[in-house]
């Protein structure tokens, strides 16, 4: 081997590594304010704040556009696990938005990420739709728990329904297991409070008769 063919070895891996670490440090800081902005959002959905959560979603949907158009030239980085997890999050705080808001329920590509990152960020969707019947029913207002229960199911069917490799889904079964404990959890919160508001009707009826 010449002189010659591994100083062009070595320039040609100095480029690719200079487009994967140019890449690279333009995409994390983006990947951070679309995660910190994710769960702000959430925050200001159960806060029962929802134009603070459409600001903060509409400022990921630029970051994000951002993020592709950073990643676009590197396979590696765009493969890369911090882009599934920032994706995942602003998958989970949209969706979250729409079920509680009930509006129609945004897809993958509408907001720009990967089906892996929209899965698994669907699945954690689970867990928030957990705290908003758990704080509706600390509210004493029942009225869409029992809806949202049925939606916590749906989701799970759908997880359940992707039986592919980790690899291919980025540890979705793991948040599909995950899911399963929440809405039995869930089911049975529900089905209790439920009993416990019949039962403390009954009693108020039966005082009323009696007096």
């Amino acid at each position: 081997m010449s002189r010659e063919q591994l100083d062009y070895i070595a320039a040609s891996a100095h480029d690719y590594f200079s487009v994967q670490n140019r890449a690279r440090e333009q995409a994390l800081p983006l990947c951070r304010a679309i995660i910190q902005n994710s769960g702000n959002a959430i925050r200001a959905i159960h806060r029962q704040d929802p134009d603070t959560a459409r600001r903060l979603l509409d400022a990921n949907r630029s970051l994000n556009d951002q993020l592709l158009a950073a990643v676009a030239g590197s396979d590696e980085m765009r493969q890369g696990g911090f882009i599934h997890d920032a994706q995942k999050e602003y998958a989970e705080a949209c969706i979250t938005f729409a079920l509680i808001q009930g509006v129609a329920l945004p897809e993958a590509n509408g907001i720009g990420v990967s089906l892996p990152a929209y899965l698994n960020g669907l699945g954690e969707t689970v867990g928030e739709l957990r705290r908003f019947i758990l704080d509706s029913l600390r509210r004493g207002d029942a009225s869409r728990c029992e809806t949202l229960l049925e939606t916590m199911d749906d989701i799970y069917g759908v997880l359940m329904g992707m039986d592919y490799p980790d690899m291919v889904t980025h540890g979705l079964r793991r948040n599909s297991d995950a899911a399963r404990g929440l809405i039995e959890r869930t089911r049975g919160d529900l089905t209790n409070a439920l009993r416990q508001d019949a039962l403390e009707q009954r009693l108020a009826e039966f005082e009323k008769r009696i007096c």
